[in-house]
């Protein structure tokens, strides 16, 4: 199979799809990637790829193609011009890039924005080649929920730019079976959408690992452990009311990751003086990670309270599954549902830091063996539901069958 991947977001960047595309070649498949220049999550471009480009240019045996693009800053009207520059750019100078490279199908990876569907929709057209669509986050029903768009003008017209897309693409990939129906509103034939979950990335198989040197060990301390994103949608003033609530019990808090949040929640740390309470380490390449489960006696995944975050999935829940670490989900609808047929860990609603408070003190209460029998069935449900081989098998089905549907 000879596959193009358009993702507005790549290596050096931590996101899933570089998983997915080194695993795609080691299968045999010739992988190509358009992407842009890496700025996520600091929103300046990384300082060795100015120094040296052509040294981000291939991964693992894939190829990958970059599109000049604005970085994505820490502003607002920044965000916007970094999307539309990335969608822009890809479509205009994105052909042209790829002049003498054979692909026969096209997979894009949409974690956010939609508008990386656009250079997609324009290569289909170009090459006649059918498009896999891996919906991770919805809009415009996203942008509604943490406020970024409020004009219901505005709303209406990312909707249908969200239907343009849909409408042209072969397959579309829904994250959650909740984001099912709502792309079914953009969608004029239900039968191209089907699930397909994130899996774990191949890291989380390194077995035991050294502790990660950044943290301190503490004895006779309850580690709670966040990782990834540090954005709005993670609901920080939760968590930090939570943090604020047990700030004399024997709770530690530990922040590995950044985004464009992480700025008010330091200050907010200084604020409330919760500096020995809550570590913000930064932001650490995946492959780190396991270094910092070693430190975590559970693991936090949270959301704000919202029906359009109660039908998502977070990326990271595999993951956490995959460590054989109890989780402390402030979720809401089908995500908290995972963790709690699974009998992995415990959860609370969606925005609830009293109850997250009590969650982590039951948690830390619980003796040793049950918190342990509970890391077991978290792993035990990641690899019955999220199983990375699984789940790459099958997209490797619907990839070889894929065929022209949608919209000319």
């Amino acid at each position: 199979m000879k596959l193009l991947v358009v993702s507005q977001y790549f290596w050096p960047e931590n996101f899933r799809i570089n998983d997915l595309v080194q695993e795609l070649v080691a299968r045999g498949h010739d992988v190509t990637v358009l992407t842009g220049v890496p700025n996520y999550p600091d929103g300046e471009v990384l300082a060795e790829f100015k120094t040296s480009p052509a040294d981000f240019s291939g991964y693992h045996g894939a190829r990958v193609l970059r599109v000049p693009m604005i970085p994505r800053g820490r502003g607002g009207f920044e965000l916007i011009f970094n999307y539309a520059s990335f969608a822009l750019s890809a479509a205009v100078i994105g052909p042209f890039k790829l002049r003498g490279v054979a692909f026969d199908r096209i997979f894009v990876f949409e974690p956010s924005p939609i508008t990386v569907g656009i250079p997609a929709v324009v290569l289909r057209w170009l090459r006649k080649a059918p498009v896999a669509f891996w919906t991770l986050d919805l809009w415009p029903e996203t942008l509604e929920a943490i406020g970024a768009v409020k004009s219901k003008v505005a709303l209406g017209f990312v909707g249908r730019v969200v239907a343009f897309i849909y409408n042209r693409c072969d397959l579309i990939l829904a994250q959650s079976r909740s984001f099912i129906p709502q792309i079914e509103k953009y969608c004029d034939d239900p039968r191209r959408i089907q699930y397909f979950a994130s899996w774990a990335e191949a890291v989380h198989d390194a077995g035991d690992v050294a502790p990660a040197p950044e943290v301190s060990s503490r004895a006779g301390v309850f580690t709670v452990l966040f990782t990834g994103n540090v954005g709005e949608a993670q609901d920080f003033p939760a968590i930090l009311d939570a943090a604020d609530r047990l700030r004399n019990e024997r709770v530690r808090w530990i922040v590995v990751g950044d985004g464009r949040f992480a700025p008010w929640v330091r200050e907010e740390i200084a604020r409330r003086n919760l500096q020995d309470a809550v570590l913000m380490l930064g932001r650490f390449p995946v492959e780190r990670m396991p270094s910092f489960y070693s430190h975590a006696d559970a693991l936090l995944v949270s959301l704000r309270p919202d029906p359009i975050f109660a039908m998502t999935i977070p990326g990271k829940l595999q993951s956490y599954l995959a460590a054989g670490i109890p989780i402390l989900a402030m979720l809401d609808g089908e995500g908290a549902q995972v963790v709690e047929q699974g009998a992995a860990g415990l959860t609370c609603a969606a925005g609830d830091a009293e109850g997250l408070a009590g969650a982590v003190l039951a948690l830390a209460a619980m003796p040793e063996p049950e918190r342990r029998a509970m890391g077991q069935r978290a792993r035990a449900l990641a690899a019955a539901e999220f199983d990375r081989t699984g789940q790459i098998d099958k997209l490797e089905r619907l990839l070889t069958d894929l065929k022209l549907k949608g919209r000319r």
